[in-house]
């Protein structure tokens, strides 16, 4: 799957990849997440993409975001949008596709083969026009959840598909283990747009 001579660069969905760990039972080890895949080959990048509360006085994921910045991840934020629906609930949206789609796009004539973390439909039009650039591109996600967190699309337009679950041993550590800091609890879940047609 992996050719050790390759360009690598990883683009993770954070909210789509924090709820799909979440949902098979273990956490992201963001340090060997980075380590696992800079055994694969020569790993250029690693960009991380989520959407922020910004009138918190404390965000959970702050301290991730971070973290992130500092080791090796080039962090990709932006404001999430608050709205009232039809039923008069307040509820947030923060939807990082273009984001993701754009960069991806600018580092391809650099790369040799990227790996989205995400199980979005709406990747699969992004995964074809990498793929028609002459790029690999594998997805990963999981096939462990009824229903499935990645969509078939995805997974059928996608040249390798890797299930999440095989690689919790290599990258998760248990929910248990999670540090504790006062005041701080998991980062909250921001709802996309398109959520209800993802999968």
């Amino acid at each position: 799957m992996f050719d050790p001579r390759e360009k690598v660069a990883l683009f993770i969905d954070g909210a789509n990849l924090y709820s799909t760990a979440r949902t098979i039972g273990f956490d992201i080890d963001y340090k060997m997440l980075l380590q696992e895949f800079q055994k694969t080959g020569y790993l250029l990048r690693a960009y991380y993409y989520t959407a922020l509360i910004e009138d918190q006085e404390y965000s959970s994921i702050r301290p991730l975001i971070d973290w992130l910045d500092y080791n090796g991840y080039k962090v990709v934020t932006k404001p999430v949008k608050e709205f009232v629906d039809s039923s008069g609930r307040r509820k947030i949206k923060g939807n990082m596709d273009i984001e993701l789609a754009v960069d991806a796009m600018e580092i391809v004539e650099h790369v040799d083969h990227i790996v989205l973390f995400s199980g979005d439909g709406d990747f699969r039009s992004l995964v074809e026009a990498l793929q028609r650039k002459g790029r690999k591109v594998s997805v990963v996600s999981t096939l462990q959840t009824q229903p499935p967190m990645i969509a078939d699309d995805l997974r059928r337009q996608a040249d390798h598909f890797i299930d999440l679950a095989t690689l919790s041993k290599k990258v998760g550590r248990d929910p248990g283990e999670r540090p504790a800091r006062p005041g701080a609890d998991r980062p909250r879940r921001v709802e996309t747009d398109d959520e209800d047609d993802d999968y």
